[in-house]
């Protein structure tokens, strides 16, 4: 019954820290590895205009909150003397600037930074098949037969819209596309023209300008593209190439033919696009989308800490690592040691010594205090003041290995300082106890069994994918909690063990 409850609880302990890390990773999307990098774009709306003396208001459309194929992650107005508004239209946002006295050229920045997302925005609003469009005279009996060429070759709106770009843009065009082509002297007349040309078929259709994502794009442009209702949802088209979706890191910045930017009482007005590509890590990305939804595990998340602090649990949550290790270790392998988390505050001076040199230094420290420690043995002192004169031997043996070490030029000896000397000391007490009590050979095997456990820690603890992982989500504390109470439970044979009784395990022949 005891060993179901402890069961139990180790399954309830896993299953909570599980959950919580695979809500952090699935719906705030933390990644589990350090690693993980996700592009970012930045991208600036430069508006400049000459501003005459008339009082101006500025108009600039701003992409959808939620663009698609994208998440914005931030944005800022550089708005100088200007007044500042935001108005809402639908989907479309409007930046709106104002100013009385106006004088020479004004420049204004709109920046905003966006992460790509799987996640679709759809545009949910309904759409009514428009009335169709008549034209007149020649271009109506052009338009009717465009429109039934194409339809006999399409099976829906699809296929239609691809079938109809594909006739219009024909290397070698008949008669009666050049009449359609003709007057569309720029891409926002052609975009507008297919439009027309849809509603005669009554598709909904709507024009949708685009921004192409290059990294160092400087004076950039928006360009006209055009997307198609099939009663579902909207489609787009390359107007030109009749491919359909959208080139690859393109933002939609606006929808329809309201112009992009709109200035009264100006002249010279115009807006240049700019923008650039970097790489930010993906946990500190989910963080500021959490902290904008205002997310409740952001609240006790360790990011939220000082820095310093920060960097102090770091270190501190990866000793449960260090200590399940160790138990893994003593109570199932067999390996001996002194002292319970002896090995584990010796792994965490290893950090600052490195491996070797640590181990090396250790050692010496070690074999110099056990000498004097049989000194001390003749001298038949009380407990307390034999601690403490092997504190003090201790400390000087430090300080003169570091004073050689500096004169030779190691510099790492140096390091030695960062030894936890108490814990130095009740080693040499317990080893030199194990040896008179057991013999040296015991006493031996246990200092290596100390280091073995160490240097395991040490490897174990300086893991970066693991220090990131425990600190992002210490929640997996939990389950290192549940994996010690199970195997606390353990009382069978360590495999050291099942060496030292191999005979019993060989048959009588």
């Amino acid at each position: 019954m005891k060993n179901l409850h402890v069961f139990v609880l180790a399954l309830l302990l896993s299953v909570s820290g599980l959950s919580v890390c695979y809500y952090k990773n699935s719906i705030l999307h933390l990644p589990l590895s350090q690693e993980a990098h996700s592009p970012v774009w930045t991208v600036e709306a430069h508006v400049s205009y000459k501003a005459v003396k008339k009082s101006t208001k500025v108009k600039l459309m701003l992409p959808p909150k939620h663009p698609l194929g994208f998440d914005i992650l931030d944005e800022n107005f550089i708005s100088g003397h200007h007044g500042l508004g935001i108005e809402k239209k639908n989907r479309q946002r409007i930046a709106q600037w104002t100013l009385r006295r106006p004088k020479g050229m004004q420049n204004l920045y709109y920046r905003l930074q966006l992460i790509p997302t799987e996640q679709s925005h759809e545009d949910n609003q309904p759409v009514s098949f428009p009335k169709k469009k008549q034209f007149s005279g020649l271009m109506q009996t052009a338009v009717e037969s465009v429109l039934s060429d194409v339809r006999s070759k399409s099976a829906d709106i699809k296929s239609f819209t691809h079938e109809l770009l594909v006739k219009l843009n024909e290397k070698t065009p008949d008669d009666t596309v050049k009449l359609l082509k003709k007057g569309t002297t720029n891409s926002v007349a052609w975009v507008q023209r297919v439009i027309d040309i849809l509603q005669g078929a009554r598709i909904p259709a709507r024009q949708v300008n685009i921004l192409r994502l290059k990294d160092n794009l400087t004076h950039g442009q928006l360009t006209p593209w055009l997307e198609v209702h099939n009663g579902t949802s909207w489609m787009a088209f390359d107007p030109y190439s009749a491919h359909e979706g959208y080139p690859k890191n393109t933002l939609v910045w606006s929808i329809g033919t309201t112009p992009i930017l709109s200035v009264k009482n100006s002249k010279h007005q115009k807006v240049d696009f700019s923008a650039y590509q970097q790489f930010q890590d993906k946990s500190m990305i989910a963080l500021r989308k959490a902290q904008d939804n205002h997310s409740w595990a952001l609240e006790f998340s360790l990011f939220n800490l000082p820095i310093q602090t920060q960097n102090v649990y770091r270190v501190l949550l990866m000793i449960p690592l260090g200590c399940v290790l160790m138990v893994f270790f003593r109570n199932l392998i067999g390996v001996k040691s002194f002292g319970t988390f002896m090995p584990i505050l010796i792994a965490l001076a290893f950090r600052e010594t490195q491996l070797v040199w640590g181990i090396a230094l250790f050692s010496l420290i070690i074999a110099l205090g056990l000498l004097i420690r049989f000194y001390l043995e003749y001298l038949h002192l009380l407990l307390v003041p034999r601690l403490t004169s092997v504190l003090i031997i201790v400390i000087i043996l430090m300080l003169v290995i570091s004073l050689f070490s500096h004169k030779l030029g190691v510099e790492r000896g140096l390091s030695i300082a960062l030894f936890p000397m108490v814990i130095l000391a009740m080693t040499i007490e317990r080893m030199s106890l194990v040896w008179e009590e057991k013999g040296p050979i015991d006493a031996i095997q246990q200092c290596v069994g100390t280091l073995f456990l160490a240097s395991c820690a040490y490897y174990v603890m300086n893991i970066p994918d693991l220090q990131y992982l425990i600190f992002v989500f210490p929640e997996l504390l939990l389950v290192l909690l549940a994996i010690t109470l199970v195997m606390g439970r353990y009382t069978g044979y360590r495999l050291v063990e099942l060496w030292r009784f191999r005979a019993l395990l060989k048959s009588p022949d």
